[in-house]
C-alpha cells in the first residue's frame, strides 16, 4: 500500500507539473508574450511578474467605483480566499449600498474546474461512462465563464460589486497605481497606453496570481496528509469519512469526490456538476423582497443563454468542500450559517420540511419556496434526500456531527496536530 501511494504521489507531481507548464505558456500568450519564442526560464520569469502584478491588483480597491472594494475585500487571503463578514451577500456599488443575490464563493481550487459542458460523462474507469450526467463545469455558481480572467471581469464591472464604469476608468486607475511600472514592463509602451489591452493584461495577471499553488491550491489539509500516510484521522473523523462515502448514508462523495484520481491527482471534493437542491429562500437578500424574483441558476437571471431550458432551472454548480469549515454561509444564497445545519438539510429536507421552510397562510409548509413549482421536477432526490414526511432520517444527529468533524480535516494549513492555518494566512 505504501509503494502504491508513493507511485500515486509521483504521478500527481508529474501530472501537476505538466499542467502548470501548459498553463504558464498559455498565460504568457494571453498576456501579450510570445511564449513560443521564449525559453522555459523566460516563460517562468514573465509569469512571476504577472503573479506579482496580479497580487497587487487583487488587493487594490482603487479599481472600484467606491475606491473601497478590492477583490481581497470579499475573497480574504487569510480565510481561504472567501468572505469573513458572515453576510449572505456582500455590499458593493458606487457607495457600497447595493447587494447582489449570491453568496461569495471561495477562490481556492478553481484551477481544476473544467470548462462548462452540457454533457458530463463519468470519467471513472470503473463507472458507467455511457451515462450523460448533464451540465457540469464552468466558473461561478452557474458556470457561465471558463477562464479565471473572465470570472474576474464580472465583479469588476458589476453595478452591485466593484461597479467600474468601463475599461477607461479601470485603465486610468491601473496607470496611477503603485504597480504601474510593473504593468508597463509587462505590456510594453504600446499596450500600456491602450485601455482595453491594459485591462486584459490586468485580468491575465489576476489569473496568474490565482494559479499560485501555495496560495490557492496547496493541498495541505489534514486529509491530504492522511492520504499520504502522514497523519491519522481521529475516531470521529474516520466515522465521518465512512458516512461521507456511504451511498446509503451521507452519500456526499457522489458529488463531492473524496478519492484520489486514477492519475494520482488529489481529490477536489466536487464533480463540478450542476444540481438542484431546493434550499430555502433567503429573505435577508434584498432582491428576494420581490416575490416575482427567483435566482434560477443555470437558466438565469445572470446566465441568459439557457433561459428557455426549464430543465436547467434551479441548477447550481457543486462547489469544492475543501476549506468548507471556514465558511460562514452555505449554498448559493448563503441561507445557512452553520455547517451542521447544512449537512442536516440534506438528511431531513424531505422528511421534515417544516424544519427548513416557512408556512403559508393556511398553515401548510411552503416547501421549496425559492424554486417555482414548474421546476421542482429538477430537484435531486438521491440519498440522503427522499422519503416521506415523518420517516427516519438517513443520518442521526451524532452521524451528522461525525461528517462535520471529517469536513474539518479539509482545511488547508494543517501542521501535524495543531490548528490549520488557511492558505494565504
Amino acid at each position: 500500500m505504501g509503494a502504491m501511494k508513493g507511485l500515486l504521489r509521483l504521478g500527481r507531481v508529474m501530472v501537476r507539473g505538466l499542467r502548470v507548464m501548459v498553463g504558464l505558456a498559455a498565460l504568457v500568450l494571453l498576456a501579450g508574450g510570445a511564449a513560443a519564442a521564449m525559453t522555459r526560464q523566460e516563460v517562468f520569469a514573465r509569469v512571476e511578474l504577472l503573479r506579482q502584478a496580479g497580487g497587487a491588483i487583487f488587493a487594490d480597491p482603487s479599481l472600484s467605483a467606491s475606491g473601497k472594494l478590492a477583490c481581497a475585500s470579499c475573497h480574504v487571503p487569510g480565510n481561504a480566499f472567501g468572505p469573513v463578514s458572515g453576510r449572505a451577500v456582500e455590499p458593493g456599488g458606487p457607495d457600497l449600498s447595493l447587494f447582489g443575490h449570491r453568496a461569495v464563493p471561495s477562490l481556492t481550487y478553481a484551477q481544476a474546474v473544467p470548462a462548462f459542458n452540457e454533457h458530463m460523462f463519468d470519467a471513472d474507469p470503473y463507472g458507467d461512462d455511457s451515462v450523460d450526467a448533464g451540465p457540469s463545469g464552468g466558473l461561478t455558481w452557474d458556470g457561465r465563464v471558463d477562464r479565471t480572467a473572465d470570472q474576474a471581469r464580472i465583479p469588476l464591472y458589476s453595478p452591485v460589486e466593484m461597479a467600474a464604469s468601463g475599461p477607461a476608468s479601470v485603465a486610468k486607475a491601473l496607470r496611477a497605481a503603485p504597480y504601474a511600472g510593473l504593468l508597463r514592463q509587462l505590456a510594453g509602451e504600446g499596450a500600456f497606453g491602450q485601455d482595453e489591452a491594459l485591462v486584459n493584461l490586468a485580468l491575465s495577471a489576476l489569473e496568474a496570481y490565482q494559479q499560485t499553488p501555495s496560495l490557492f491550491f496547496p493541498y495541505s489539509s489534514k486529509y491530504d496528509a492522511y492520504l499520504q500516510d502522514k497523519a491519522s484521522l481521529t475516531a470521529q473523523e474516520a466515522r465521518g469519512l465512512a458516512l461521507f462515502n456511504d451511498e446509503t448514508k451521507g452519500n456526499c462523495a457522489s458529488c463531492h469526490k473524496s478519492a484520489v484520481d486514477m492519475d494520482g491527482t488529489p481529490p477536489q471534493f466536487t464533480d463540478y456538476g450542476l444540481i438542484a437542491l431546493g434550499v430555502p429562500r433567503n429573505r435577508a437578500i434584498p432582491a428576494n423582497a420581490d416575490p416575482a424574483f427567483f435566482d434560477l441558476g443555470l437558466c438565469g437571471p445572470d446566465r441568459p443563454d439557457f433561459k428557455a431550458r426549464a430543465d436547467y432551472c434551479g441548477l447550481f454548480r457543486t462547489p469544492s468542500l475543501r476549506n468548507v469549515a471556514l465558511r460562514k454561509r452555505f449554498f448559493h444564497n448563503g441561507v445557512f450559517t452553520d455547517l451542521t445545519q447544512a449537512v442536516a438539510f440534506y438528511a431531513t429536507r424531505d422528511i421534515d420540511p417544516a424544519r427548513w421552510f416557512p408556512r403559508k397562510e393556511d398553515g401548510t409548509v411552503d416547501a421549496f419556496d425559492d424554486l417555482p413549482a414548474p421546476y421542482r421536477a429538477n430537484l435531486n432526490m438521491d440519498p440522503p434526500f427522499g422519503g416521506k414526511v415523518g420517516d427516519k432520517p438517513a443520518l442521526s444527529e451524532a452521524e451528522i456531527a461525525d461528517i462535520v468533524a471529517f469536513l474539518g480535516t479539509l482545511t488547508d494549513g494543517w501542521r501535524g496536530g495543531g490548528a490549520a492555518h488557511p492558505s494565504g494566512g
